[in-house]
């Protein structure tokens, strides 16, 4: 199924609220990675790069923008 083009098209990334399981922290990322994204409070990888959309290692809470 081809996209229907767009005079301006809207992004495929975003950032996302995620919850650490570890520690229950709540923090900010981006969705397509370039770099392995670490809690600030207890270190665990929450999201890994993979070239495209990162792999979750958390819960996803909310979708922003």
């Amino acid at each position: 199924m081809k996209r229907k083009k767009e005079l301006i098209p809207q992004p495929r990334s975003a950032f996302i609220r995620v919850k650490c399981p570890s520690c229950g922290n709540e923090q900010i990322v981006f969705s397509h990675p370039a770099t392995q994204v670490k809690c600030h409070i207890c270190g665990e990888a929450l999201v890994e790069p993979t070239g495209g959309k990162g792999r979750f290692n958390c819960e996803i809470l909310e979708v922003l923008g």
